[in-house]
């Protein structure tokens, strides 16, 4: 059975306690410090509201149409009264719960068992007061009892248009996430210690660093996720390369060869445009990269373009001829090999799908076989970034990018995709930076994630309603160079891959690529998410992976039939692939064959800043 072990959670030792911590309280310095929090909060709040009123064309007030799914759940409410009074009548049971075991507890009793637990990997109540504190305690499960109620009654609701439904749900969930009791000084024990044991310091340095961050981001909050120290080609993206070839959307990388024989066919990768390409290489020993190599792969990746205006009115036929036939182009000059194994990672693997289909109707042969790395073609059950394609969204996302140049910053993009994870990607830094008063620590993949790309206005708004809203490609109506695809004319090998946790693209919507392509899949799941699900070298011994050999009609089918291997599964996939690589020939260097080196890996698109 598909399962992934959870590590029970132990509350952190607090030492001394809150009351302790009260009674050696130096007044004097907390007294002036909240006079500095008090004074630079009343400068912020002004010049936040001078910067509301001094905006030029400010678009719509609810860009993410919030309102359309707050009246829908109010009207399914309205029209369901005996869900929401049960619902009313658990909750009020569970209240009287607490209130009974909470006593209890107070009295000396500590067999009284909780009424509800956060979920397994819940950190948000991982210090010690949440469980030996009574009212700390009380203030945990009265949250969670109402937030599982709450979520609980939406998903019950009737009434609720399917269409809706998700949206529903999504901001339902933003709301519970959001009115924590973590996320309140004096809800927070974690925060209430550091304040008497600092005198407010905390709260003096929080207020800088929340400063700095609305400075960084031009007026606009910019949570800064990780601590400087990385530089890119130094310290982070170091995979020992050359840029072969460049023109104005991409750098074509190739990197050195670590072993003395390669396989005949190379490998190549295009990567998303909405991140940068070093997911794939952020330190030696976690490097797909290194990795590829040192299998004897003669390894290329495609470096996108941070695209500016001039960029803008480049859409998918753009990013398929001068993205993937550029590249294909490119390695044939380099290797001599007219076919490439080739991958897709997340939406480079949906422009590879399209263009693939693209091929099979004009006959053309040029790639051997194709991997796809989370990667969706079916967006019929996409993940929770469908939340955000209604027309009246894609509206005032066009409005917004018309404003900047025809440019989406990469900053609005990264901040949509931290709300899908917004206790680990938001909430926990508003506590660790603006609460506690400190600076995150260097982590190479929260330092990737925040090196944003901009996005072209064309590209971004045909890609959203195409295939988010109208799921336009694996229902065979996208048109691409004039062309109608159809991925059943898609005969080459196919190898996809997918992830148990991934929230972008859900192993459910991966798996129905299977049924879509026309030629031999293999379809894997492997554990955790969209990054550590395929970022898992197996030297690290981390997670696992489901194959089932057996054809199956749906994803529960073959999860129901699936045999589970520990690690990575990136030896399964070397397996299929190295069949399909030809006869190991001497090592190719770069620079070897008719494309001369340009510069060194990682290239200069990848250093390239949004802002």
């Amino acid at each position: 059975m598909m399962g992934q072990k959870q590590s029970a959670s132990r509350p952190e030792s607090t030492g001394p306690s809150l009351s302790d911590h009260f009674a050696h309280l130096d007044r004097e310095k907390f007294a002036r410090n909240m006079v500095t929090v008090a004074g630079q909060s009343q400068k912020l709040i002004g010049e936040f509201l001078r910067r509301w009123a001094d905006r030029e064309n400010p678009g719509p007030l609810d860009p993410l149409n919030i309102s359309s799914a707050f009246f829908a759940l109010l009207k399914a409410m309205g029209a369901d009264r005996q869900t929401v009074a049960q619902t009313q009548t658990q909750l009020w049971h569970d209240w009287m719960g607490l209130w009974e075991t909470t006593a209890r507890r107070m009295l000396g009793d500590t067999s009284a068992a909780p009424m509800v637990a956060p979920p397994p990997g819940d950190r948000r109540f991982r210090d010690a007061e949440w469980q030996q504190n009574e009212i700390f305690d009380f203030i945990k499960q009265s949250y969670l009892l109402s937030a599982n109620a709450m979520q609980s009654m939406v998903a019950s609701l009737n009434g609720i248009p399917e269409g809706e439904r998700k949206r529903v749900e999504f901001y339902t969930r933003q709301f519970a996430d959001a009115f924590a009791p973590t996320n309140f000084l004096l809800t927070n024990p974690e925060v209430m210690r550091a304040t008497l044991e600092t005198s407010g310091e905390n709260l003096v340095k929080g207020l800088d660093n929340l400063i700095a961050d609305i400075e960084r981001g031009r007026g606009e909050l910019s949570i800064r996720q990780s601590a400087d120290g990385f530089v890119i080609g130094e310290n982070i993206a170091t995979a020992p390369g050359k840029v072969v070839f460049r023109n104005k959307l991409i750098e074509l990388l190739q990197f050195n060869p670590s072993t003395d024989q390669v396989h005949e066919r190379p490998l190549l990768i295009f990567p998303p445009w909405i991140n940068k390409f070093y997911i794939l290489d952020l330190r030696p020993e976690n490097s797909f990269i290194r990795w590829l190599v040192g299998q004897g792969y003669t390894v290329f990746v495609v470096s996108w373009a941070n695209p500016d205006s001039d960029l803008a009115q480049m859409g998918f036929e753009d990013y398929m001829r001068d993205g993937v036939f550029a590249a294909l182009d490119a390695v044939k000059d380099a290797t001599g090999v007219e076919d490439p194994n080739c991958v897709g990672y997340c939406i480079g693997g949906t422009l590879l799908a399209a263009t693939l289909a693209y091929m099979a109707a004009k006959k053309d042969t040029r790639i051997h076989s194709a991997t796809f790395w989370a990667a969706q073609t079916d967006f019929s059950e996409a993940g929770d970034l469908s939340v955000f394609v209604d027309e009246a969204q894609l509206e005032a996302l066009e409005h917004q990018m018309k404003l900047a140049g025809g440019v989406l910053d990469g900053a609005k993009m990264a901040g949509t995709f931290n709300m899908l994870r917004a206790n680990d990607l938001i909430w926990s830094f508003v506590i660790n930076n603006y609460m506690l008063g400190k600076s995150p620590m260097p982590f190479d993949l929260l330092y990737w994630n925040s090196d944003t790309t901009r996005m072209p206005e064309k590209l971004h708004l045909s890609y959203l309603r195409q295939c988010y809203k109208d799921n336009a490609l694996a229902l065979g109506k996208m048109m691409l160079g004039g062309v109608k695809l159809d991925l059943s004319r898609v005969k080459v090998p196919v190898y996809l891959q997918s992830a148990k946790e991934d929230h972008i693209a859900p192993a459910n919507s991966v798996f129905k690529a299977v049924k879509l392509f026309g030629g031999p899949v293999r379809f894997i799941i492997a554990g955790s998410g969209h990054i550590a699900g395929v970022i898992n070298p197996p030297a690290a011994k981390k997670y696992q992976y489901w194959t089932n050999e057996k054809k199956t009609e749906t994803v529960d089918g073959w999860r129901a039939g699936a045999t589970e291997h520990p690690g990575s599964w990136w030896p399964d996939w070397d397996r299929w692939l190295s069949a399909l690589s030809g006869e190991k020939i001497p090592a190719r260097q770069p620079g070897d064959g008719k494309l001369k080196v340009l510069g060194d890996a990682p290239g200069d698109y990848v250093k390239v800043k949004s802002r």
